[in-house]
Order: C-alpha cells, then sequence, then structure tokens
C-alpha cells in the first residue's frame, strides 16, 4: 500500500525544509509552541479544503510565505535549523498535526466522503477571515 504525500510533508517539502545532516531527535518544547503548531494546523486545514473542493484552492504563494513566517518565529524562539528540520521531518509530528488538522475540520463540519462539505467550511473560513481563510482562495 502506497501511503499518500501528507499535507505536512508536502509543505515542508515546497518550503525547502530538509533534513540536517545527522540532526538530533525532535525537541518536545518546539511541538510545544503554540504559535508554530496552530499554524502549521491551520496551514494543513486548508491545504485539505483545497484536495477536496473543486472551487476552492490553497494560496500556495501566500501559503509558503506563512511557512517561512513560521521558520523565522521558530527562530526567533531559539530553535536551531536542525531542531526546526527535524520537527517538520517527523512521521510522529505529521501525523500528530494531520490529526488535529481533520479531527477540526470535521469539528468545523466537514464529512470525508462529502466533499461539498469541505467547501461549506472553507467558504466559512474565507468569509470569517480566519487564519484558514487567508489561506484559500
Amino acid at each position: 500500500m502506497t501511503r499518500r504525500a501528507s499535507p505536512i510533508s508536502a509543505i515542508a517539502l515546497i518550503t525547502g525544509f530538509a533534513v540536517a545532516a545527522g540532526a538530533t531527535a525532535v525537541r518536545g518544547e518546539l511541538r510545544d509552541e503554540a504559535s508554530i503548531t496552530e499554524g502549521l494546523i491551520a496551514v494543513a486545514i486548508a491545504y485539505e479544503i483545497g484536495e477536496r473542493c473543486d472551487e476552492l484552492s490553497a494560496r500556495r504563494l501566500t501559503g509558503i510565505n506563512y511557512l517561512f513566517a513560521l521558520k523565522a518565529e521558530a527562530e526567533r524562539l531559539g530553535y536551531s535549523e536542525a531542531e526546526i528540520d527535524a520537527f517538520v521531518d517527523s512521521d510522529a509530528e505529521q501525523d500528530r498535526l494531520e490529526g488535529v488538522a481533520r479531527e477540526r475540520l470535521r469539528g468545523f463540519g466537514a464529512l470525508e466522503g462529502q466533499w461539498h462539505t469541505y467547501c461549506t467550511v472553507g467558504t466559512a473560513q474565507i468569509d470569517g477571515d480566519t487564519l484558514v481563510g487567508r489561506l484559500l482562495r
């Protein structure tokens, strides 16, 4: 069974976050930085909506710029490039953040297999001028 590229791993590839040679395990503190994790979750939600709703799409350039801003924020918080790269590349963290994103999508009313509900959620996010909404068009 081939694993579908995840939104977080696709995001990591797009932004050029590379795994540093010899990077150590993810520091628990970075995963607890709400400004970073909430930003990644919002990007994952926008990505998923863009993938599921034909009427909406993720604003890729806006998303890439936002991800670079998140990386800069992590650096300002004192995390090294290797720590950031290890966090972004971690399968466990990707799975955790994607799980949170999917749970939030369900909470917003998006139902797996009923793709029109993703459009409804995306439109509501745009109308509400949320971070997710600003990452969609």
